[in-house]
């Protein structure tokens, strides 16, 4: 298996770059997400990579972050999607905007990318809602890198009480239920609010 790939940028398309390694072309399928992160041709690119070989193909597919990597193998793992629909999702929504949406149940969401109708929408949700761990989940939600205090707050609170072995849906309507009386809480007050309920 070719778990990445790193040469010179031959060719650089909306769906898929060639890169020269060693004298060699490798054409790797993209997302549109990863596409921005290539530079220009003629400069060295480092892909990480899903090689799929079948009986009348050898494919590869690149991603610029494992994030996205993963979140493609997830996608392939449900019936039905294949990695054409895996990659136009990914183009479609990032990775953390999938998560959330898997997470949320929005299975209307996920069905606005274009080859994803509402059966599919919602065969994503039902079989990767548990893939995606409680940690992943939460960022997902409250947004990791552009979260406010009292997200990261509630967010951090919500990983106490799993820690404290509640399931992920408790934990998350517990700390709402802590949190509406709408003054803003340390991870301490809500966790102490939510565990009197």
């Amino acid at each position: 298996m070719i778990s990445f790939v790193e040469g010179k940028v031959e060719e650089k398309q909306p769906t898929h770059v060639i890169l020269n390694v060693g004298g060699v072309g490798y054409e790797v399928f993209i997302p549109l997400s990863s596409h921005d992160r290539i530079p220009r041709e003629g400069q060295t690119c480092r892909l990480l990579t899903h090689d799929l070989v079948r009986e009348d193909a050898h494919l590869l597919y690149g991603f610029a972050t494992e994030a996205e990597r993963r979140m493609f193998n997830l996608l392939i793992g449900v019936t039905g999607i294949g990695p054409k629909i895996a990659l136009s999702a990914l183009s479609g929504l990032s990775v953390r905007e999938m998560k959330s949406a898997v997470v949320d149940g929005d299975a209307k969401r996920l069905s606005s990318i274009s080859g994803i109708g509402k059966k599919t929408a919602e065969r994503i949700v039902l079989e990767l809602r548990h893939k995606i761990g409680p940690g992943e989940a939460l960022e997902a939600i409250a947004g990791a890198d552009e979260a406010t205090p009292e997200e990261r707050a509630t967010r951090d609170a919500v990983m106490a009480l799993i820690a404290l072995g509640y399931k992920m849906d408790e934990a998350r309507a517990l700390v709402k239920k802590a949190g509406e009386d709408g003054k803003s809480a340390s991870v301490e007050e809500l966790v102490r609010k939510a565990l009197a309920r």
